[in-house]
């Protein structure tokens, strides 16, 4: 059993932990756009849907391919005899890139010509710094503690300020302006504000690691897919893949959801803020959840909670509206332990390999590709199964119907299979289970 059950470091200081977790407030403005007003903003301004959906799946593609040998990559950085400079180094580095490619994405060529190869490029650009900032900032974040429960505030502070970060993203390009145009223009302005804020409390205040970097030794092509060996990360990435599926789809449909089963497209604002807000607020419940039973266990509780809030969805119709904004509330309390407890569990599974200390970036860079396919997995599982059970944008009846059944079940479904997975086999048992 790992020596991280009894050999706590200190306890992080509050002021630790939030200058820690300020550089992820950027990290998830930066994210929603990409995904939510990109596509939009460039339709407004002429571009072509079907080259810009091109666009936007290549650079995707590209994206997710990158992390595992950026994570690698973090590893040489951080074991260069710099120790944690290396990985405060890799997320500077990681700065510029991220944020002149958000300002460039929303302050394009006034002329068509070149404005194609343009966005292409810097897209590319975007998702380097960000997949650099995420995976250096993660590896960083799980060097902090070698205790089981720190690593669990830890990741519980980092998640939250995602969180926020998220609702900040949502809510401020309406507050910039008339037009989708003059509101990204300046939301790149606040945007770089807040990063350059976000990352100068990170850099200079956030705490050293509690653990060594190891000798430098050449990074070899070998290392990419090493901790796929490791029966327990296996075990816990599988666990990863399906809660997140089940989480991803009702990320995807929701949308539809609102304006075609309630009716009550108005309110998706409300939902989704709802939603954010519980799972920041119940980042501290998990965290003492965890502390008292361990992580499986209070993993599989946010399972269950996360079941028995969407089972009740699939009873609703029109106008349902209080009764949705309840679900928005329990389920999001339920995403809050989904963000909270796989990192900190993959900590302990990192710290629980013979070698794996100094390898932090091989693994989160492997995390970072999963949570990315996890995202592809749930669009290509949830629309064309939706389309063939005879459900269109604006339909009700049986496309309603059917349209009900995906968004509520089959994250029921495979919300089930993980926690039974989770309960008899867990990742990393004792230490993940009860400490």
């Amino acid at each position: 059993m790992s020596s991280a059950v009894n050999q706590g470091a200190n306890r992080l200081s509050a002021w630790q932990l939030a200058s820690y977790s300020a550089f992820a407030l950027p990290l998830a403005m930066a994210a929603l756009p990409l995904y939510v007003q990109l596509p939009r903003f460039y339709g407004e301004l002429g571009v072509s849907l079907t080259a810009l959906g091109f666009i936007l799946l290549a650079a995707r593609a590209l994206d997710a391919i990158q992390d595992p040998l950026l994570g690698l990559w973090c590893d040489r950085w951080g074991a260069d005899g710099r120790g944690i400079g290396g990985r405060r180094a890799f997320v500077a580095c990681a700065v510029p890139l991220l944020g002149i490619g958000i300002w460039g994405l929303f302050h394009p060529l006034d002329t068509d010509t070149g404005r194609i190869p343009l966005l292409m490029l810097l897209l590319v650009i975007v998702h380097l710094g960000f997949s650099m900032g995420s995976i250096g900032y993660q590896a960083w974040g799980a060097q902090l503690s070698r205790d089981v429960h720190e690593r669990t505030r830890i990741t519980a502070y980092r998640e939250s300020m995602t969180l926020v970060g998220v609702i900040i993203a949502s809510v401020l390009p309406a507050a910039l302006g008339e037009g989708t145009l003059e509101q990204m223009g300046r939301f790149g302005w606040v945007f770089l504000a807040i990063l350059v804020a976000g990352v100068l409390l990170t850099l200079t205040h956030a705490p050293a690691p509690a653990r060594a970097s190891p000798e430098v030794r050449p990074m070899q092509l070998s290392d990419l897919f090493a901790p796929l060996q490791q029966g327990s990360f296996r075990r816990l990435l599988a666990l990863f893949m399906f809660s997140g599926v089940a989480a991803a789809i009702p990320s995807t449909l929701v949308l539809f959801f609102v304006a075609d089963v309630l009716g009550a497209a108005s309110w998706t604002p409300a939902f989704l803020g709802a939603y954010f807000l519980s799972g920041a607020l119940s980042m501290p419940l998990w965290v003492a959840l965890s502390r008292r039973t361990g992580k499986s266990v209070a993993w599989t509780v946010s399972m269950a909670l996360a079941v028995m809030a969407f089972i009740w969805a699939y009873a609703l119709g029109a106008g349902d509206t209080w009764a949705f904004l309840a679900i928005c509330i329990a389920s999001g309390a339920a995403l809050g332990a989904d963000l909270a407890l796989p990192p900190s569990i993959l900590a302990d599974v990192i710290d629980d390999e013979q070698g794996g200390e100094g390898r932090e970036g091989a693994y989160f860079g492997l995390w970072n590709f999963a949570s990315k396919a996890n995202l592809a997995l749930a669009a290509g599982l949830a629309l064309p199964l939706v389309s063939a059970f005879g459900y269109t944008p604006g339909s009700t009846g049986s496309g309603g119907a059917a349209l009900s059944a995906v968004y509520c079940l089959v994250p029921c479904l495979l919300k089930l299979v993980s926690a039974a997975l989770l309960w008899y086999r867990p990742p990393l048992a004792p230490l993940a289970w009860r400490e």
